[in-house]
């Protein structure tokens, strides 16, 4: 095992642990791993350096039933960590949902094997917790969102315009004073909304990154996309083939159309040094959206949440994003004051 990548990991879950999660005594921990993959062993190493006391089980190893039982032997406010190299299984049922109906402390880690050897230094990197960076700027993001009038997204040669309200953004920051959850999925560091009405979002933009069928980061050389009333209308000849056939599949069920705006924060993941997995890959700092009709978090009318199937992660390029005409990221970085500190800070 790589001794600096698990010293690293050891110091990064560390901080996860005492600044975002505030697990401490006497609450009790339980790691649920697997072997499958290397980075899940590392992962799994770190945890048992800085989770002392806690109980480890192996997924593989242990009955579903020992499992629930584990489970059930938790109090609220008990931490359970699950170490992934994919998703854990246990009937219908989202692991994770069903820990924090408990009013369990959770932090997950899914879908570890789709990240190679050569990138799980950005992976253990991407997990870190920067509690000045992440709890100043994604409320900063939101002061000016939340507000706004009108959102502009400019990228090469193309520009994307939201003409009216968003909806309330909401932080994925691990600042989790006063939410009925604490925890989720890691890495963290993103803003995200949606457009009130969908009619506000025309325009074009350019792409330079999609989910493949193995939802696995697919880099492309960038492309147009034309986008009317939050609808992919069309896309210039130079893009991959891949991109139409899934918008094709995508309207053989629903609309094509446009919902999330995901603004990353993670600063350890690049273009250059990215993420293959996607989940993990949309923390990256600029804009992501998402193409399909299915969102968990936003309600639209019209869009049954159980039946839409399609959430596609799209990244854009993006040289500036201004809000009414006020630029508030340029050149790879959003422009928060070097003073700002935000009253939300805690």
């Amino acid at each position: 095992m790589n001794q600096e990548l698990l010293a690293s990991a050891t110091k990064n879950v560390t901080d996860v642990l005492t600044l975002a999660i505030e697990h401490r005594a006497p609450e009790r921990a339980l790691v649920v791993y697997d072997t499958r993959h290397g980075l899940t062993e590392i992962m799994t190493a770190a945890y048992r350096a800085a989770l002392p006391e806690a109980r480890f089980i192996d997924f593989d190893k242990a009955s579903k039933e020992e499992i629930l039982a584990a489970f059930d032997e938790m109090k609220p406010k008990d931490l359970v960590v699950l170490i992934q190299s994919s998703n854990f299984l246990l009937d219908a049922f989202r692991i994770r949902l069903h820990l924090f109906n408990k009013n369990l402390k959770v932090i997950e880690h899914l879908h570890l094997h789709r990240n190679t050897e050569k990138v799980w230094d950005v992976y253990i990197n991407s997990i870190a917790y920067d509690i000045n960076w992440y709890r100043n700027v994604g409320p900063w993001i939101k002061s000016k969102l939340d507000p706004a009038k009108e959102l502009r997204i400019e990228g090469e040669d193309a520009v994307l315009t939201i003409s009216g309200p968003l909806l309330p953004s909401l932080l994925n920051v691990g600042n989790y004073v006063g939410m009925k959850n604490v925890g989720g999925t890691f890495p963290i560091g993103e803003v995200i909304t949606e457009c009130v009405d969908f009619k506000d979002v025309n325009g074009t933009c350019k792409l330079f990154a999609y989910a493949d069928d193995d939802f696995e980061t697919m880099i492309v050389e960038p492309f147009r996309v034309d986008i009317k009333e939050s609808l992919v209308v069309g896309w210039a000849d130079n893009a991959p083939e891949s991109f139409g056939r899934m918008v094709a599949h995508v309207k053989e069920y629903e609309r094509p159309i446009i919902r999330e705006f995901g603004f990353g924060l993670n600063r350890a993941v690049t273009k250059e040094r990215y993420l293959e997995d996607i989940t993990a890959f949309e923390r990256l700092v600029g804009l992501h959206l998402s193409l399909g009709e299915k969102h968990s978090i936003y309600k639209k009318e019209g869009i049954v949440a159980h039946k839409s199937k399609f959430h596609i992660d799209i990244f854009l390029v993006t040289d500036r994003m201004l809000v009414d005409g006020v630029p508030f990221f340029e050149n790879g970085k959003f422009l928060m004051p070097e003073d700002y500190k935000s009253n939300l800070f805690k």
